[in-house]
């Protein structure tokens, strides 16, 4: 892509290549209040795909689907290694921010282009192979569990359950897939190890003036898809004594777990984030209210007790308002630490640049959280100001995104040389 010999390039201008792209990046699915709205599968993130292939093959990397959408861009150095995928997400929350996700998939994509140009330039040959990955429906709001694409790849999730998954309208993933022109088969390149680059979602690094986030652990997390069972009656007609009001029995869920946050405050995070109304008339009382609630805590134990508690209201709340709640479904785990290699490859390469670092822990989860468990794995945060994020004021400063590139793209170089290989 470039006349200029790659150890010729100044710190400035990859720095400048860098902020250039992820403006480009950014116009996809742009809101006017500088953000993005561009949900997975729909129109936007369709069109960021494309250009982020054209991208990557332009700069000689082969692009390739698996059966459930994940984008691969594949370089291969050595014939038949594994691969040391670099990446996050593409897809975001509606209004949400240009940078969550999206930041780590141009990192990895950065970090990998100034390794290709270097090896290219040394003729040095890794260890491993090297990869960028865009996964797919990692936000899960269009379509549910969230980390959609990573859990598939992992084992965790079956992929014919994946794609027979619906958003609200009825549309499958297969069906947004193909449509989209993201439906391929296989289940991805084998991978040796995996490293992750994300802003914080949070105020601990800006607050202590840290550049980098070592991620050492992931907060336990509790997540539920409740459904409130009610009578479907007329507003006006209907005796408030004979009414089972399933958003009545909804709201008192959503009191709930705000109360039971604040009793283990600030130790507990709870949140109820959708709420699917039938029939949702103006004049009808509601018969059914589907429930998205999730419980979050560094705690394992103040999750379990948290859990507790909530039962216990939902048998309350069930005589109160007169309804039947139903456990659909729930999607749990435990604190998750990252492996400790990694965390301390990851110090030495901030202490060499001469940048601050700082454990943390992550109450998001990532892609990085499935994929911990299968390779060696790093994951890196930098600063989100005033930690606002899922929101279109997200913002992360340009000197910050660049220096999480530079440290990125050598702990990328640790990792292709083979450093965080398991023994046995």
């Amino acid at each position: 892509m470039t006349s200029t010999p790659f150890s010729a390039l100044t710190q400035d201008q990859l720095d400048q290549e860098l902020l250039t792209d992820f403006e480009t990046m950014s116009a996809f699915g742009a809101t006017p209040a500088g953000g993005v709205d561009r949900e997975a599968m729909t129109a936007p993130d369709v069109e960021q795909r494309r250009w982020m292939k054209s991208w990557l093959e332009e700069r000689g990397f082969t692009v390739e689907y698996d059966r459930v959408g994940n984008q691969f861009a594949l370089l291969e150095l050595v014939p038949g290694a594994p691969y040391v995928l670099l990446g996050s997400h593409m897809d975001s929350q509606p209004l949400g921010g240009k940078f969550d996700g999206a930041y780590g998939v141009l990192a990895g994509a950065e970090a990998a282009w100034r390794l290709a140009r270097k090896f290219a330039e040394t003729g040095h040959t890794p260890k491993y192979n090297l990869g960028v990955v865009n996964w797919f429906n990692e936000e899960g709001s269009r379509f549910q569990p969230s980390m959609m694409g990573s859990s598939v790849y992992t084992g965790k999730m079956d992929a014919d359950l994946a794609l027979k998954t619906a958003d609200l309208s009825g549309i499958t993933v297969a069906e947004a897939l193909e449509a989209g022109g993201c439906l391929g088969t296989g289940s991805g390149p084998e991978a040796a190890a995996y490293a992750e680059i994300h802003i914080e979602q949070g105020r601990i690094l800006e607050d202590t003036d840290t550049t980098i986030g070592l991620v050492e652990a992931t907060w336990a997390a509790q997540k539920y898809h409740f459904i409130v069972h009610g009578e479907q009656s007329h507003t006006g007609s209907t005796v408030i004594a004979d009414r089972e009001d399933a958003l009545l029995g909804a709201s008192h869920l959503v009191i709930a777990a705000r109360e039971i946050a604040d009793s283990f405050a600030p130790a507990v995070h709870t949140s109820v984030g959708q709420m699917v109304i039938l029939p949702n008339s103006p004049v009808v009382v509601a018969r059914e209210v589907r429930v998205h609630l999730d419980m979050r805590s560094a705690n394992e134990d103040l999750v379990k007790k948290a859990d507790e508690l909530l039962h216990e209201r939902m048998a309350e709340i069930e005589k109160t308002a007169n309804v039947r709640i139903e456990k659909d479904t729930a999607h749990a785990w435990g604190l998750l630490p990252y492996d400790e290699r990694g965390v301390e490859l990851s110090r030495s390469v901030a202490e060499e640049l001469g940048l601050s670092s700082r454990n943390i822990m992550t109450v998001a989860g990532h892609d990085s959280t499935n994929m911990k468990d299968v390779v060696p794995s790093v994951m890196l945060f930098v600063p989100s100001v005033e930690g606002i994020s899922h929101n279109e004021g997200e913002y992360t400063k340009p000197e910050d995104m660049c220096a999480g590139v530079n440290l990125f793209t050598r702990v990328a170089e640790r990792l292709l040389e083979g450093e965080l290989d398991r023994e046995g």
